[in-house]
This record gives structure tokens, sequence and C-alpha cells, in this order.
């Protein structure tokens, strides 16, 4: 994660974005006391939309909990895909 100021933000807009971008860091530009700006990869937010989407049913909550400790407990298969 990179905290930086508004100021320095616009000082250097385009290597800040680069960092974002290329290296899935979170960007959080401070605006004064509890209040900011938060800026991620496009990537990242699709990823956390994703994820937020899978979990806000039950019952896929329940299943990908059940597959955790399947693969925890090795009770687990390989299976060839191709």
């Amino acid at each position: 994660m990179i905290t930086t100021t508004l100021s320095d933000f616009r000082k250097d807009i385009k290597n800040y974005f680069d960092r974002v971008t290329q290296n899935f860091e979170t960007l959080i530009i401070n605006r004064g006391k509890d209040n900011g700006v938060v800026i991620m990869s496009q990537r990242e937010y699709n990823s956390l939309q994703a994820t937020q989407h899978e979990l806000s049913s039950r019952e896929n909550e329940r299943r990908l909990d059940a597959a955790i400790e399947k693969l925890k407990s090795g009770n687990s298969e390989i299976r060839n895909l191709c």
C-alpha cells in the first residue's frame, strides 16, 4: 500500500498510476483526518467485485468454505482439465 498527499500525487501522477497498475499496489491519497481516496487497478477492483459476488450468497459461501476444508484435510483429488 502506498500513501501520499494530494500535492505529491499531482506532482507525480504518472508514476503513481504506473506503480498501482504494474505492481498491484493500492494508493491512498490523504485529504485530512479520516478522509481520503483509494486508487487501485481495474484488475484488482474486478477481483474484489468477483469475490464480493461469490460471498454475497450464503450458499456460495458454504460451498467455498467446504472446498477449502476439503483441501486442508487432504480429501481432494487432482483432475486434468485438458
